[in-house]
Order: structure tokens, then C-alpha cells, then sequence
């Protein structure tokens, strides 16, 4: 293989990698979203099936009540709705997968650049030679 198709064939598998490292990225955003969302919006808990009048109840982060963390022995069907264990589950998740994401785009990245770099100074050396040979060339 000569050098100039193993370079491109290089810059392509570096693209693939840089674009895994985006998704896996996108992937941890999505994670983080959806942890904002448990945790930020409010919600409402059925005290029955097909309750008609669902109990309404405070985000679990903005709330100045203790409706949040009170549980069902003091009348408050909010507790077991939405538990900090499944938003923590979820950002802890994406810790690994943003990780990896961040791995992967760097070293897509970097070795896309270097192979450019590595091309312009190929073409530099290239110019510097064909300069050689023509100071060489014409005194002798």
C-alpha cells in the first residue's frame, strides 16, 4: 500500500473513531437530560389505579416542602415515585459513557490533525528537495 492510500485509509478510521466519541457523547447528554428531568420537573402520583385526581407533586430538587422526602406513613404518595436512586443511577451512567466519549473524539481528533500535519511536511520536504536540486544542479 503506498503511503498516500494508507493515509487516507488512517484519516477515515480517525474520522470513525471521532464520530463514536460524538455519539457516545450525545449518548451522555441525553443521560444528563433526562437526570434534569427527574429531578427538576414536577409530576403527579395516582393513589389509586385510575385515580381521577392525582396527587400533585413538587420537583424533587426545588422543593420547599418536604414533600420530596416525606413518605406514605404521613399521607404523601410523592416518595416512592421518584427515587433519588434512579437519577443517580442515571447520572452515574453517564460518567463511563461521556469518558469514553471524550477518549474517543480526542484521539480521532488528534490523530486526524497529525496526519495533516504529517502530509504538509511531507509536501514541505518535497518543495525543500526539488529546491536542492536545483541550487545543486545549476553550480555544478
Amino acid at each position: 500500500m503506498r503511503s498516500r492510500e494508507y493515509d487516507l485509509d488512517f484519516r477515515d478510521r480517525a474520522g470513525r473513531e471521532r464520530a463514536w466519541g460524538l455519539g457516545l457523547l450525545a449518548v451522555a447528554t441525553l443521560q444528563w437530560a433526562w437526570c434534569a428531568l427527574l429531578l427538576l420537573t414536577p409530576y403527579t402520583v395516582d393513589e389509586e389505579p385510575n385515580d381521577r385526581h392525582p396527587a400533585e407533586c413538587d420537583s424533587r430538587l426545588l422543593t420547599d416542602a418536604g414533600t420530596a422526602n416525606n413518605g406514605i406513613y404521613k399521607g404523601d404518595w410523592c416518595q416512592n415515585e421518584r427515587d433519588w436512586p434512579e437519577a443517580v443511577l442515571v447520572l452515574g451512567l453517564s460518567v463511563p459513557v461521556s469518558a469514553a466519549g471524550v477518549a474517543l473524539f480526542t484521539s480521532g481528533r488528534v490523530s486526524m490533525r497529525m496526519s495533516a500535519h504529517a502530509e504538509a511536511m511531507r509536501e514541505l520536504d518535497k518543495y525543500a528537495d526539488a529546491r536542492d536540486a536545483r541550487t545543486t544542479g545549476g553550480t555544478t
